[in-house]
């Protein structure tokens, strides 16, 4: 990951806990920067990138079970202010000689906590509120010079500190909002306890990367993005504009797998914003290329391979015809990658690889340009509010994350042009009436799926209809590596269905999904 020497670092050490990410946006929240380490890094090396603090997250397992996750004591007499959560808390505990003990009381979910002395991390917090526990070790008592702050019934050292030492930690998880005052928690250890300062907003961030950005590229280099109408390529694209005006060129592929009105939206968006902007109408290519298919990761690598070669046909369009002079030094290639693809694919801090991302299609190594990341340390609520602060419209800002594939991987089945028309009517409507009913923001995205290859019986004007299901896949997500689905109300519902099926031919039956992810993924394919 790249420094930012101008904030202050706070490192959220990840023990496998499901909320490292949730801890970091926390921090973030808190006006102060962070970013994600795994266990496994050496504390020397930690202590190397000057953190202002460190954070210990919670994990699944027992402090004393074999092969659990530890770190290095010397992190509690560093003289870096600490704080553990949970499974932290716990490693605090018994690594400065208090004790954790399986009690054979396990605390899960909403938990009553009660504040028997305030001290600096729990002050003005009421005495008794609910937080949000996930355990089943417990800290019985808490190491020398610390003052126990809270219990709960089953818990007779829920919260301690040591602020002398700059040390605290809560047995419950503060960073999700089950816990009722989490934030005003962290923000006591990072702000009175820790002393960070509170220096992460927008306006810095636009700022320090427009001046990067024209550090790396100069006075002469050229640079071309690949916009796929989404947030995170467009507030991407946006920055570099700032910071190189008309040297940048955004190319936008129309592969004919977009929603109904996108390509024209997206243009008239674009326009406003973006100095050059090239477009190019390639849907009988794409459509052409998946003739036949039906193997979603087939039709995942042919889409990927057809925006290939037409990203590198419009390479040549916009640096061929240059001169030398006028071309600069070096070409640029513009990606929106954000600070969860950078975790994903295990990038910067030796992190597992979950999956690799490849944010404008897949593009080969071959390719010769210098890759300009301005969203590499934020998170996607972060995105969004760089977006508002460089004054996009707010369409593009809070258009619902849409893949790369576009509607070709919402299609069971074969790809044709008169299966896109079926699901980008259906598409439509179903937005139209989340749009109406004002959910447009609660709602993280909302796929619809045309079965294509499935058809069912209905009855309509008292005939027979042999026509295809679609799902509807609405899910609520904070950063899409978990999901929920959403509870649409009942009303809702029934317009898009009614609509749906009397307005789109061929379509007469409309279904839920309600799985989660995991163990669903919020695509179908």
């Amino acid at each position: 990951m790249t420094d930012t020497p101008d904030h202050d670092l706070v490192l959220v050490v990840d023990f496998g806990a499901q909320y490292a990410q949730l801890i970091a946006r926390r921090v973030r929240e808190a006006r102060v920067y962070s970013e994600i380490v795994p266990h496994s890094m050496p504390v020397a090396e930690m202590l190397a990138r000057g953190p202002k603090a460190i954070i210990l997250s919670g994990g699944p397992s027992s402090v004393y079970a074999e092969g659990a996750p530890g770190i290095d004591d010397a992190v509690f007499t560093s003289g870096v202010p600490v704080f553990g959560m949970c499974y932290g808390f716990q490693l605090m505990a018994k690594g400065l000689g208090g004790e954790v003990a399986h009690t054979g009381a396990r605390e899960y979910g909403r938990t009553p906590v009660t504040i028997s002395e305030g001290g600096t991390l729990l002050a003005d917090l009421p005495v008794t509120h609910n937080v949000w526990m996930s355990h089943g070790d417990s800290v019985k008592a808490a190491p020398a010079g610390f003052t126990v702050l809270a219990s709960t019934t089953d818990t007779p050292v829920a919260a301690f500190e040591d602020t002398g030492r700059g040390l605290a930690g809560v047995q419950w998880h503060p960073e999700v909002l089950h816990s009722e005052h989490g934030q005003q928690v962290l923000e006591h250890f990072l702000h009175e306890i820790a002393g960070c300062r509170q220096t992460w907003t927008m306006v810095n961030i636009v700022e320090e990367q427009v001046e990067r950005i024209r550090e790396q590229v100069g006075e002469r280099g050229r640079a071309i993005c690949a916009l796929s109408g989404g947030v995170d390529s467009a507030v991407a694209a946006a920055i570099v504009q700032r910071a190189i005006g008309d040297r940048l060129t955004c190319v936008y592929v129309d592969h004919g797998m977009m929603r109904k009105g996108e390509t024209e939206q997206v243009r008239r968006d674009f326009e406003e914003v973006f100095d050059a902007l090239d477009v190019v109408d390639a849907a009988d290519q794409f459509l052409g290329a998946l003739a036949g298919v039906h193997d979603p990761e087939e039709k995942r690598k042919i889409i990927g391979r057809e925006f290939i070669r037409t990203f590198e046909a419009a390479e040549v369009r916009v640096f061929g015809a240059l001169s030398d002079e006028d071309r600069g030094d070096t070409a640029y290639l513009v990606q929106g990658t954000l600070y969860p693809d950078v975790v994903e694919s295990g990038g910067g801090a030796g992190t597992s690889t979950i999956k690799s991302h490849h944010n404008v299609g897949g593009l080969p190594e071959d390719l010769q340009f210098e890759l300009i990341e301005p969203l590499r340390t934020l998170f996607k609520d972060e995105v969004r509010a760089v977006g508002e602060q460089l004054g996009l419209p707010s369409t593009m800002v809070w258009r619902q994350p849409f893949p790369g594939p576009g509607l070709g991987i919402r299609i069971i089945g074969e790809v044709t042009k008169e299966r896109l028309d079926l699901l980008r009517e259906a598409d439509a409507i179903a937005r139209e009436e989340l749009t109406r009913a004002g959910l447009d923001r609660d709602i993280w995205q909302m796929p619809v799926v045309l079965l294509a290859e499935v058809r069912s019986v209905g009855v309509q004007g008292d005939g027979r209809t042999y026509g295809h299901p679609v799902v509807l896949r609405p899910v609520t997500s904070e950063d899409a590596m978990t999901a929920d689905w959403a509870r649409l109300p009942y009303e809702v519902m029934e317009r898009i269905s009614t609509r749906i099926t009397n307005e789109v031919a061929e379509i007469n039956r409309v279904t839920l999904d309600i799985t989660s992810k995991p163990p669903g993924t919020i695509e179908w394919e």
